[in-house]
């Protein structure tokens, strides 16, 4: 399995989608969905997106982008104009528009995912508060499609509209990382490198199989030592050690799971015992399982993280 699939595996929309022809300037949307993700797409006209922290984003039509929260940010017509009248908004159903209400100059798309796991906040700690993209081939046809979705009432348009978003969500994460703006985390790079990739995959695909650097070295097709030097080189860490990281994120979001024991958390990541798992998980969240579940999970991603690699 890919590692950029596994991370946005558990990322889905929930009901976020706003546009309304009230966007006459001036205006100023501010949004205070409290999530971790938000997708900005001008079906019309164009705008500034305003995050807490850090510069305005000019979006124009033909663009996409992401906002990192929690923290509410502002869509403005003029970001050097605080005296526009602003309104607060939530990406919900109940703030979608209608066909008659798309007169106004600038129709905004937006879609809220509230990223709550710990293994796609792996993705959110290398992005910057806004992150701006053109649309590729594959994004621009679906721009009349949106519009037609949000502007009919077929059964099932909410569901549709979230399937959507989140394509758009992962064409436009996708673009930006291979973007000259980027300065995306080195597993990334390495996934398309034969050897480093192959094992990544393979990691991905088994998290829970015994692997060692020998095993892995044999899928790869190279000696252990190649792959152990290949490996660190472009990851920044071994192959058992980038490993044992990715078990203690995914290890978080089991322990999350009331009907799963500690011992039964480490069966699944790979552990046949609760002891050896335990000294681990400590090692790498700072905290024991038990005390990890009681707490309630990692801390909240408060946006003002710097993104690490």
């Amino acid at each position: 399995m890919d590692v950029f699939d596994e991370l946005l595996r558990g990322v889905r929309g929930k009901g976020a989608v706003f546009g309304r022809s009230v966007l006459w300037p001036p205006w100023s949307l501010r949004f205070t969905d409290d999530v971790y993700l938000t997708l900005c797409v001008p079906l019309r006209g164009g705008g500034w997106i305003v995050p807490a922290k850090g510069e305005p984003r000019e979006v124009r039509l033909g663009e996409a982008a992401i906002v990192r929260g929690p923290e509410p940010f502002v869509f403005t017509d003029d970001p050097a104009a605080p005296a526009a009248p602003v309104r607060e908004v939530h990406c919900a159903p109940d703030d979608c528009a209608t066909a008659d209400e798309f007169a106004g100059p600038t129709v905004l798309l937006a879609g809220a995912y509230d990223v709550r796991a710990e293994v796609p906040r792996r993705l959110l700690r290398v992005l910057p508060p806004v992150l701006v993209v053109p649309d590729d081939e594959d994004c621009a046809p679906m721009r009349d499609y949106l519009e037609s979705q949000i502007t009919g009432a077929r059964p099932g348009r909410q569901i549709v509209l979230d399937r959507l978003l989140d394509w758009l969500l992962v064409c436009t994460l996708r673009d930006w990382f291979d973007g000259a703006e980027a300065d995306p985390p080195k597993w990334y790079r390495a996934l398309g490198d034969d050897v480093a990739g192959a094992a990544l995959r393979a990691m991905h695909e088994d998290p829970a199989h015994p692997w060692t650097t020998a095993s892995l070295a044999a899928r790869a097709g190279v000696s252990r030592t190649t792959l152990a030097k290949r490996f660190t080189e472009l990851v920044g860490d071994g192959p058992v050690a980038y490993l044992t990281e990715w078990r203690m994120t995914l290890a978080a979001d089991l322990l999350g799971r009331p009907d799963l024991t500690v011992a039964a958390v480490a069966h699944r990541v790979g552990y046949a015992d609760a002891f050896g798992f335990s000294a681990a998980f400590k090692r790498v969240q700072g905290v024991s399982p038990s005390a990890f579940r009681r707490d309630g999970g990692a801390p909240v991603l408060d946006g003002s993280e710097a993104p690490t690699g």
